[in-house]
């Protein structure tokens, strides 16, 4: 399994993955209009936007004076697969403590 640190670290802060809810529930949406849904500034929704973007979680389109950003289908898929091989081997992993912690209260 390998995991994208750069794809783990832009949805690890709750902020951007609000604004990825945001976006998917819109289809898409703009920095001033993601700011008036979320206690942030445009200016920190444009950052956050910008680390999504390089990601490849959000693709930006000029609209105007703005960019209108939506979810790229295939890089989110892959974020979510790789949380379910990552949950999957703790799932192992726990597995195996249990186990252990069992055969040691066994004992004992």
């Amino acid at each position: 399994m390998t995991v994208d640190d750069a794809l783990w670290s832009a949805v690890g802060d709750p902020i951007r993955r609000r604004m990825l809810d945001l976006l998917l529930a819109d289809g898409g949406g703009t920095a001033t209009g993601l700011a008036a849904q979320l206690p942030v500034t445009r200016q920190a929704v444009a950052k956050h936007l910008a680390v999504l973007d390089r990601a490849g979680l959000v693709h930006g389109t000029a609209a105007g004076r703005e960019r209108r950003y939506r979810v790229d289908d295939v890089q989110l898929a892959r974020a979510v697969a790789q949380l379910s091989e990552v949950g999957a081997a703790w799932d192992r992993r726990l597995a195996r403590i249990k186990a252990i912690a069992e055969t040691i209260a066994r004992r004992q």
